[in-house]
Order: structure tokens, then C-alpha cells, then sequence
């Protein structure tokens, strides 16, 4: 783990990330006092399973009818 002060961070902001993108760890102080934390997002992959919704999502008949004129002309802005 890296600890450096706000104004090394400034200056020295793309080598830092390269160091968080190897897996390095770095602190940032604010007056010898730790204030923020540099580290690598962990990425999480998600598990999609097609149908496991099936009976739960309810659309109406008549989702895709046409839109009262009076609607319409408001979307349009008439």
C-alpha cells in the first residue's frame, strides 16, 4: 500500500492508477491524515437466467393502442 498527500495525487494522478490497474492499493492524505483510497473495482459478473421472470411482469392488451388525440398532441407539441 502507497500513501501519498493530495498534491503528489494531483501531479502524479495517471502513475497511480497504472499502480491500481496492477493490483496496487494507494492512500491519499490530507495533512499526514488519510482521506481517500485508491483501489481496484472488482468486477462482478452477473447471472442472467432467460425465463426467471416468466409470470411475474404483467403487460395490457392494449399496450401498443394508439394515444387519446388529445395525448398525442401534447407529445407533438401542439
Amino acid at each position: 500500500m502507497t500513501t501519498i498527500n493530495i498534491h503528489e495525487a494531483k501531479s502524479t494522478f495517471s502513475r497511480l492508477i497504472e499502480n491500481v490497474l496492477q493490483g496496487g492499493d494507494v492512500t491519499i492524505a490530507k495533512a499526514g491524515k488519510p482521506v481517500a483510497r485508491l483501489v481496484p473495482i472488482k468486477e462482478t459478473k452477473i447471472f442472467r437466467k432467460p425465463g426467471s421472470l416468466k409470470g411475474k411482469i404483467f403487460i395490457a392488451d392494449d399496450f401498443d393502442a394508439p394515444l387519446p388525440s388529445d395525448l398525442q398532441a401534447a407529445f407533438e407539441g401542439r
